[in-house]
């Protein structure tokens, strides 16, 4: 009963299978994106916090090219990048298109992202916390790891958030170049074929992601801020 009722009321929808694996390509790439994104944009946060005048360790030149070189990559729009970095891609790992070939692209624009996420997340842990690690005599990365990273938590469950929710969108961009997932359907069919009901059906389908999204990250940042107030 219910595939004739998704006919009627899709009608242009002639395979839902195909539908399907795309939310899973899109699944996909989100999830090894944001796990590399993470992998990267949080040591690359931490360095841009500690080498900034008045922190730890400071480095101002460091920190300039560190920065330029971050909201150099901010600034190129992610369709552009995509296109520009595609040998890059096909050096890494040996294709354009698909999955694979949108994972490079997808992290090296979302990662500067994330990098300055976490950045502001530091920058607002109490400075009197620090002093009085560092008055305990507790060394540059002791005080990362069990003081900037653990009270900045909250802060980092919503840059982690955020930087999800914003590859949702990129991963619907890619899909205009080749990359695969719901982007590449309501591209080619949506817009090439004038199949509004592909175009309806992947935005909703994205809605929901992103309100999935968020729900679990608001939940995970208001667990962290039970705990610490324990």
């Amino acid at each position: 009963m219910t595939a004739p009722l998704l006919t009627t009321l899709f009608p242009n929808i002639d395979d839902w299978a195909e539908l399907g694996q795309a939310c899973l390509d899109t699944l996909l790439m989100l999830g090894g994106s944001l796990a590399l994104t993470v992998l990267l944009g949080l040591p690359l946060g931490v360095l841009l916090h500690l080498t900034a005048r008045g922190q730890l360790a400071p480095m101002p030149r460091l920190n300039a090219a560190l920065a330029f070189a971050v909201n150099v990559l901010r600034s190129v729009p992610f369709i552009i990048l995509m296109i520009v970095l595609m040998p890059v891609t096909y050096f890494l790992v040996g294709t354009r298109l698909g999955i694979r070939g949108a994972i490079p692209p997808l992290v090296i624009g979302a990662a500067p992202f994330f990098a300055r996420l976490v950045e502001s997340a530091l920058r607002e842990v109490e400075h009197g916390v620090v002093e009085a690690s560092q008055a305990m005599g507790a060394s540059t990365w002791q005080i990362v790891r069990h003081v900037l990273l653990p009270e900045a938590r909250g802060g980092l469950i919503a840059a982690v958030t955020v930087t999800a929710i914003a590859l949702v969108g990129y991963t619907a961009m890619g899909g205009a170049i080749g990359a695969g997932g719901l982007g590449d359907l309501a591209y080619r069919y949506g817009y090439l074929s004038y199949k509004s009901d592909y175009m309806l059906v992947t935005v909703a389908l994205l809605v929901v992601l992103v309100q999935l999204i968020q729900a679990l990250g608001d939940w995970l940042a208001a667990r962290s801020a039970r705990r610490r107030g324990r």
